[in-house]
């Protein structure tokens, strides 16, 4: 079954889960005759993640778990099936939903890895 681990810890499951396989090119551009001439360096992965409703505990479990400059991430991969690679986080957005001790006080998180 695949599985989102973090530093070797198995998170909440995410709602939505979408790889980008990004192609990294030097020198890009067009010849003489029209035709395409590409120098890809490399590819790297971008893993777009948003969770739904989390409690506190949830919430700081994934923001803690992402708060070094790098960081290894196992997760299913499209081509490779689960894979470890290590990443970098981009911008978190955490919007709140309650400040009632009844419901979970987070409505989401998203944040996207981008491959190192």
């Amino acid at each position: 079954m695949a599985k989102l681990i973090i530093n070797g810890v198995t998170i909440v499951t995410p709602k939505s889960f979408q790889v980008s396989i990004q192609d990294i090119d030097g020198e890009t551009g067009r010849d003489a005759n029209g035709n395409m001439v590409r120098d890809r360096v490399t590819t790297k992965r971008k893993l777009e993640c948003e969770w739904g409703f989390l409690t506190q505990s949830e919430m700081s479990t994934l923001l803690s778990s992402v708060t070094s400059e790098f960081f290894s991430v196992s997760y299913p991969d499209p081509i490779i099936g689960q894979t470890t690679k290590t990443f970098y986080v981009g911008d978190r957005s955490s919007p709140a939903y309650s400040f009632s001790e009844k419901f979970k006080p987070w409505s989401g998180l998203k944040m996207n890895f981008i491959e190192r």
